[in-house]
């Protein structure tokens, strides 16, 4: 019988981090498994672990009587019932700050893309049409204002990549930080007085719909959207009727509500809206260092150590 302990990995993750995985710990891979209820049935009654985090609800996690553990791949972990954790003793831990430099560059990356129509222009060339005139002007970034909600450790990232930008960075948060940009206590007066408006902040029920229709209408017909947050932040018809009625500029979008499935309305946007397909940390060395930050912490746990990265819900 081995000595390491079992892990069950809820999903796919990155390769090496499995590889990884494979070699610490008896690694459980539920979502490659022929029966998952067989194999969650012969984990429950001993399993201490799991790691991914996708699909974490309290029905999923009561099955295990005996778990400690759950180790988040990512810095956002809304897919893992924290409360529930938190009333049965259960540890939870995510993967921030590796990531913070990556989903900036993609932030910044969707807004110049979408200001610029550079996605638009790429097939402008493609298609021929150059050769039949020049493509209409598009949007500067340069001096206008970007309002971001969310100034996390992320969004303080992608205020330092603006004002390189000569960008003017206003916030909304929970709370007034320290920090040399002004605080919009409302968000709704803050998508009125902005050009610009990056949502960085968690999902959850507390976010849910927060960028609502009152907010787009606020950010006007020339405003532009980005949304590298989570889907469900983002009231989704109302952002794609007023795209379509002209009341909201444009869109750039990393994430959706019921993502892989992206409204076809959306697709059809091919002027104003750009699509990705939820990579703001998608890089080979940020994928790396997530995987490793999630094994660190499984490891520290059974070692008796301290977790490295615990959420708040579970500490203490």
């Amino acid at each position: 019988m081995s000595d390491k302990p079992d892990v069950l990995l809820t999903r796919a993750v990155y390769a090496g981090t499995i590889e990884t995985m494979e070699r610490e710990f008896t690694l459980h891979k539920l979502w490659l498994a022929p029966d998952p209820d067989k194999m969650i049935a012969e984990l429950a009654p001993h399993l201490r672990a799991i790691a991914g985090g996708y699909g974490c609800n309290a029905e999923f996690l009561a099955k295990f009587p005996k778990l400690e553990i759950v180790a988040n791949f990512g810095v956002g972990y809304d897919t893992i019932d924290v409360q529930y954790c938190k009333q049965h003793g259960i540890r939870a831990t995510n993967s921030p700050d590796v990531l913070n430099d990556e989903v900036a560059d993609t932030a910044m990356g969707l807004l110049l893309c979408t200001a610029r129509q550079l996605v638009a222009g790429d097939r402008y060339v493609r298609e021929g049409k150059w050769l039949k005139g020049a493509m209409p002007l598009t949007t500067n970034i340069t001096g206008k204002t970007m309002g971001i909600v969310g100034l996390g450790r992320i969004g303080e990232a992608v205020a330092s990549r603006a004002v390189a930008h000569k960008m003017n960075i206003v916030y909304h948060n929970r709370s007034k930080k320290d920090v040399p940009y002004k605080y919009y206590p409302n968000l709704v007066e803050m998508a009125r007085d902005v050009d610009m408006l990056m949502v960085i902040i968690p999902g959850g029920a507390e976010t849910s719909k927060l960028i609502s229709r009152e907010v787009m209408e606020a950010l006007g017909p020339k405003g532009i959207l980005i949304n590298v947050a989570r889907g469900t932040v983002v009231d989704e018809p109302a952002m794609i009727e007023l795209l379509q009625q002209g009341k909201l500029g444009g869109a750039g979008l990393d994430v959706f509500e019921k993502e892989p499935q992206v409204p076809q309305a959306l697709i059809e946007m091919t002027e104003n809206v750009v699509l990705q397909p939820h990579v703001g940390s998608a890089t080979h060395a940020t994928r790396t260092a997530m995987g490793q930050l999630m094994i660190d912490n499984i490891k520290a746990y059974f070692a008796g150590k301290p977790l490295l990265t615990e959420v708040p819900e579970t500490k203490g």
